[in-house]
């Protein structure tokens, strides 16, 4: 019998050396698959019903999607229009002389918050004192003039009286007497004109706002004809804002403000993060724009509530606006990622017993942000899939997410586990006094 060398053995290990490990390889991964897939015991009665496979982060003997569920629920649901507004001006008003003349005195700073009657600017008011002047003394002369005719007048009637005089000159007189009368109305009548564009000369705030830029400089000539004004002022408190709404909208708004109903109206800045400023709607523009199908609508953010103070609101700056066109009672709500949409028009999945989903046809309502309103389909208390519904079918069993806890529930989570070491710490340190 021969016998095989030790050289010829390791030949032979080298050239099968690859294929075993392969081989090896192979039959590992088979084990874990059939590991994997393998049915496991079933849980425990503390584990519930959600179930699943040991290192799978589930309780064993789960199966199923995993699923999110919310309740339908009964409340009142606020109804929020949103636009696109202009902040505008209540008044703007270009400030001009109503006189010509030198620019002698400019009283204002540029940005600076007026109120009516406030000293803007002066102009020059020597020609208007010295036309005033003159106007006096015509209307003194003619005063004088008018008293001699009175008493001429008085006169001729006794003289006609004792028929001493023609009654034609008492007729003179007396037509005299009235022709005085007339041109000292006239003379009146110049001097009041004198005293006003006396008065004109003092440039004065028609209304409270706040001034612009100064666009006339002192020492120019001005007059009432000048296309410039010498400044703009606008009011800002109250504001308003101006925005549009689909034409489809307006019955709302329309019904309400008929009703006496108050529209809350709130200007968001761009990101709509931040409220600028509370408001009222005040106005409905009386025809719809035919080009765009829209109707604006016009809102008022007065500062007797407090608004705008901040000067958070500024004249043609654009603000995102809510309207809350109006509240909702006692309807069902749902959250509006629980609503699917197929050939045969809007379902949702409800969590029936033994955790399985059944597909349920639903009409909706009106929606307001991340929620929605059933108007049939649904019942008060029933749970439907909000989240895992994109392979879920007819009849499927699910199993449920825990919920994730709130903010204030984690909050108190953590107290409590801050007083737990807290109390641990107080109990060590205790000890080692002890010890000590």
């Amino acid at each position: 019998m021969t016998m095989s060398s030790p050289t010829a053995k390791a030949s032979t290990f080298r050239t099968f050396r690859p294929w075993l490990i392969t081989a090896a390889a192979f039959a590992g991964v088979v084990l874990l698959v059939i590991w994997l897939s393998a049915p496991t015991g079933s849980a425990s009665p503390a584990e519930g019903k959600v179930r699943g496979r040991p290192g799978m982060g589930l309780p064993a003997g789960a199966a199923g999607m995993t699923v999110s569920v919310s309740q339908v629920v009964r409340a009142d649901l606020d109804v929020h229009y949103h636009a696109l507004g202009t902040v505008t001006a209540f008044n703007t008003v270009n400030i001009k002389p109503r006189v010509s003349g030198e620019l002698v005195k400019v009283l204002f700073t540029e940005g600076q918050e007026v109120k009516a009657g406030d000293l803007l600017a002066v102009v020059d008011p020597r020609a208007y004192r010295a036309a005033l002047a003159q106007a006096e003394g015509t209307l003194q002369q003619n005063r004088a003039q008018l008293k001699n005719a009175e008493i001429d007048l008085e006169r001729y009637r006794g003289l006609y009286a004792e028929d001493s005089i023609a009654k034609q000159t008492l007729d003179t007189q007396a037509a005299l007497l009235s022709q005085y009368q007339g041109t000292l109305m006239t003379n009146q009548g110049q001097v009041d004109d004198a005293k006003l564009n006396l008065a004109f000369t003092e440039i004065r705030a028609p209304i409270s706002g706040r001034l612009g830029l100064r666009q006339v400089d002192v020492g120019n000539l001005v007059s009432s004809s000048d296309t410039t004004p010498l400044v703009v002022i606008t009011q800002v408190q109250p504001i308003a804002v101006v925005f549009n709404l689909p034409q489809q909208q307006l019955g709302t708004v329309v019904r309400q403000l008929n009703a006496k109903q108050a529209l809350p109206v709130e200007a968001l800045d761009r990101n709509k993060d931040l409220t600028l400023a509370k408001g009222e709607l005040i106005a409905v523009d009386n025809q719809i724009d035919t080009t765009t199908g829209t109707v604006k609508l016009k809102a008022r953010f007065a500062n007797n509530s407090g608004d705008n103070t901040d000067r958070s609101l500024f004249p043609n700056q654009f603000v995102n606006v809510r309207l809350l066109a109006e509240t909702l009672h006692d309807v069902l709500l749902i959250p509006a990622n629980a609503v699917q949409r197929g050939n045969d028009g809007t379902y949702v999945y409800v969590l029936g017993e033994g955790d399985k989903v059944s597909q349920r046809a639903i009409t909706l309502g009106i929606g307001e942000g991340e929620r929605v309103v059933v108007e049939k389909g649904l019942a008060v208390g029933e749970q439907v899939v909000v989240e895992g519904t994109d392979r879920l079918r007819d009849g499927m069993a699910v199993r449920i997410a825990a919920p994730e806890p709130s903010q204030k529930e984690q909050g108190q989570k953590e107290q409590g586990a801050g007083a737990s070491q807290g109390a641990a710490a107080q109990g060590q340190e205790a000890k080692a006094g002890a010890a000590q």
